[in-house]
């Protein structure tokens, strides 16, 4: 007994007089949004919500309705799409958006790593948030629900939920001294063409199932094409040939086959005006992936 009493006094005499302790990060639960810029908004629209079957929703959205169109993926994430002008669009995702439990907490903690960071704002639909920007200057947003998040919204019958959304990396480890070290994200899987390569990192949030892909390996001379199927969105579905029939049905006219991914899931690949991916993906893998194992857990539909 005598002896614990020591080693507590030693831990208190050890701490600087008035330190105050450092806030801990607030929960990350998953994608809250994505943003995409698009050079023509009329055709996007037209391919988000008649081709996808996206609902395109007034209120709710995080952008002023003015400068975007809103589509609902599930009552808690929202697809965006702004206005670009061509020039602009290296990087189809303007934004994404992250679900924390407080976005002030959330701040205090990002500031106590030295990130910099917006003040708190709020969104029109009532959300809360701050504004970054990572190492490689990708804007990344942490929100927590207010009046618009929240709300009942029509579901596609395509798919009901965006299980990652993936952006060009040029170094990995930097990244990663951001996302995993600051943020907590965690490796879900890796892998490339070649067993022996990694040319894809999937970063799953530290408190949910969605994920952050790293796009690595991409030449800074990459062409439009390429760009657009490197900087994507993926939409998470439980049968892909039930969804490559739906999109028929909605006037798609089939471009590629569903087919199975490294990583041993079911996916297909659609393309909007702007080249941008759109990748439908099953949420669990039909077969051993390729490269490395599943480390965390798997989403699925909401």
């Amino acid at each position: 007994m005598r002896f614990v009493r020591h080693l507590a006094l030693l831990w208190i005499v050890a701490l600087p007089v008035g330190a105050v302790a450092a806030p801990e990060r607030p929960e990350i639960t998953g994608i809250a949004l994505v943003r995409l810029r698009v050079t023509h908004m009329d055709a996007s629209r037209a391919f988000y919500a008649k081709t996808l079957g996206l609902p395109e929703i007034s209120q709710g959205c995080f952008s002023p309705a003015s400068a975007a169109a809103c589509f609902s993926i599930n009552s808690l994430q929202k697809l965006e799409l702004i206005s670009s002008d061509p020039a602009e669009n290296e990087n189809a995702v303007e934004a994404i958006g992250y679900h924390v439990r407080d976005a002030n907490t959330m701040r205090e903690y990002l500031l106590s790593r030295g990130v910099k960071c917006s003040e708190v704002k709020r969104s029109p639909a009532g959300d809360k948030y701050i504004e970054v920007r990572d190492p490689e200057d990708h804007r990344i947003l942490f929100l927590s629900p207010g009046t618009g998040t929240m709300s009942t919204v029509a579901i596609s019958p395509l798919s009901n939920q965006i299980i990652h959304a993936g952006f060009v990396v040029r170094d990995r480890a930097v990244e990663d001294a951001f996302y995993k070290d600051i943020l907590g994200f965690r490796l879900y899987w890796h892998g490339g063409m070649k067993d022996d390569e990694t040319s894809w990192v999937a970063m799953e949030v530290p408190n949910g199932t969605t994920w952050l892909e790293y796009m690595l390996n991409i030449s800074p001379t990459a062409d439009h094409h390429t760009l657009g199927v490197m900087n994507h969105i993926s939409l998470g579905v439980v049968d892909i040939k039930a969804a490559d029939a739906r999109l028929i049905k909605n006037g798609w006219k089939p471009t590629e086959e569903p087919k199975l991914g490294r990583d041993g899931k079911w996916q297909l690949n659609v393309y909007d005006p702007d080249d941008t991916r759109v990748e439908y993906m099953e949420f669990k893998p039909a077969q051993k992936p390729c490269c490395s194992e599943f480390t965390g857990p798997h989403p699925g539909p909401q």
